[in-house]
């Protein structure tokens, strides 16, 4: 493990992400509670959830190429200070109490729009610069640095809103966008793009012009995930974990008002996920190993479903944040497992295309799930809570779906 801190890159990554999920998770904590606080409705934070999904169902088609033929450092930081420049827009609009509901989506459907190419573009850099045996340790960093992000987000959103207010958190939000930029920038020198095997690029030079290039390597990562059922079974599975995971900010802050604990409850609660999802770093690489990648999907998505469902059944907030926690340690062993497995089963210059194939149809059915959970949810808080358990159980059979145990081929076999 300590051989992952002896790279500088890697370093460089994981400080980054620790960084910009502190920005961003206190950006997405006061937004959501801003519209609740000017709505006072379920279903606006439903349309919050939605914006934030429909740019990925338009563009991850796409992207995942770009990400495939590009640097993926330099895409990165360009996508950091876009993403800078619209929200410090925004803030500024709301220090001068000008801000509208109507600009908050728009906000958040451009910032999502970078964010759905970020993550998938972070994770193949990881792959990249990884050893093929350290990938479990490299995610276990990614994870630490960003729940642990999220855990400071969490734990000071709630408690600072009230005193900066929107626009203060947004600024914060800027400037750690700006740290994250010159952070990649450090990751390493020059241009650099993952080779393709000799029988790719004579396919591609084949192709009339750039258009059919394009849309040639789209059907290559297509191709690629035929016969591959395992890919596709755990693919399911992290679509669905997607859709649910997200699909909570419909539910947590009108669970924080049922009780009666404001945008200081609504702090605990995302605190509580993030000290769970940043503690389970330290023993998500030892459950991984002794249950296996796959089977340790399938428990922590099941412990979801009991977990998501029984949340809002809690008697005391307290109680509330414990299950919360929980959750946020099912969430990070899910993760890491399956970042984990997807690295050693898909060869690099595919790992764009085949995540972002499955980021996209995670989005799809979050654009869906998030406004019948905020239907549901204004007539019963527990049944939102329950729609979005449903689909964590849903996860957990397709994690636990018998495929053969070899049938994809592994990165090094592929190349």
């Amino acid at each position: 493990m300590r051989s992952i801190f002896e790279r500088r890159g890697l370093r460089f990554v994981f400080g980054a992400n620790l960084v910009s999920m502190i920005g961003s998770g206190m950006n997405a904590a006061a937004v959501a509670w801003y519209i609740l606080q000017a709505t006072h409705s379920k279903m606006a934070l439903g349309t919050f959830a939605v914006v934030q999904t429909l740019p990925a169902i338009v563009l991850l088609p796409f992207t995942g190429v770009i990400i495939d033929r590009e640097d993926r450092r330099r895409l990165v930081m360009m996508l950091d200070a876009v993403r800078a420049v619209i929200i410090l827009a925004v803030s500024l609009l709301a220090f001068a109490g000008k801000v509208k509901l109507w600009q908050l989506y728009l906000m958040n459907t451009l910032v999502a729009a970078g964010f759905w190419m970020f993550w998938p573009t972070v994770t193949a850099l990881i792959q990249e610069l990884t050893p093929g045996d350290e990938f479990v340790h490299a995610n276990t960093f990614l994870l630490a640095g960003v729940q642990g992000g999220w855990l400071i987000a969490g734990s000071i959103v709630g408690f600072v809103y009230n005193k900066i207010g929107l626009g203060g958190v947004l600024l914060i939000d800027v400037s750690t966008y700006v740290v994250s930029f010159l952070c990649y920038f450090a990751v390493r020198k020059g241009r650099h793009v993952v080779p393709r095997p000799a029988d790719l690029d004579t396919a591609i030079v084949a192709a009339e012009n750039a258009v059919g290039k394009f849309f040639r390597e789209m059907r290559e990562g297509i191709e690629f995930l035929r016969g591959n059922r395992e890919i596709v079974m755990l693919g399911l599975s992290w679509s669905l974990f997607l859709s649910a995971m997200m699909t909570g900010v419909v539910v947590t802050p009108p669970l924080s008002e049922a009780f009666h604990a404001g945008a200081v409850g609504y702090g605990w609660l995302n605190g509580g996920w993030g000290v769970g999802a940043f503690v389970s770093a330290f023993y998500a690489p030892v459950f991984i190993r002794e249950w296996g990648a796959r089977r340790s999907i399938a428990v922590a998505l099941g412990a979801l479903a009991v977990l998501m469902t029984a949340a809002p059944m809690m008697p005391l907030l307290a109680l509330a944040v414990a299950v919360y926690a929980l959750m946020g340690s099912g969430r990070g062993i899910t993760g890491v497992a399956m970042n984990t497995r997807l690295m050693e089963q898909i060869p690099q210059h595919y790992m764009g295309r085949v995540q972002n194939t499955f980021y996209a149809a995670g989005t799809t059915l979050q654009v869906l799930q998030s406004y019948l959970v905020g239907a549901v949810a204004e007539r019963s808080l527990a049944g939102g809570f329950s729609v979005i358990g449903m689909v964590y159980a849903l996860g957990f059979l397709s994690a636990t779906w018998p495929v053969p145990v070899r049938e994809a081929a592994s990165v090094g076999e592929a190349k």
